[in-house]
């Protein structure tokens, strides 16, 4: 079994394991960077998994961002029937695109 970390990183939570690519909140990293995540929640694979109260300690997380962008727009669209209110608002969301490369 692959070893694997439950991580904390802006306001949620993520399941990672080495290598694999997953897109997080925007941290304020520039792209080709290093970056360490602290907040492990839990940490398991071979063996009993250990688990965080709520964090575990001496427990890192290294991760190299690969990029730095903003989701596709996504239209935000209020409508009242019979009142003539209708608003159109676009919305995209920034992210960082990160590759996990230690447990």
């Amino acid at each position: 079994m692959t070893k694997f970390a439950v991580i904390e990183t802006g306001g949620k939570q993520y399941r990672v394991s080495p290598g694999e690519k997953i897109k997080i909140e925007k941290i304020e990293t520039p792209e080709g960077e290093e970056c360490v995540f602290d907040k492990v929640l839990l940490l398991g694979g071979d063996g009993d998994p250990k688990i965080g109260a709520p964090y575990l300690g001496g427990v890192k997380v290294g991760a190299k961002v690969i990029k730095q962008d903003r989701e596709k727009k996504k239209i935000v669209f209020r409508y009242k029937s019979k009142t003539r209110y209708r608003k159109k608002k676009g919305h995209r969301q920034p992210y960082t695109e990160i590759e996990i490369t230690s447990i």
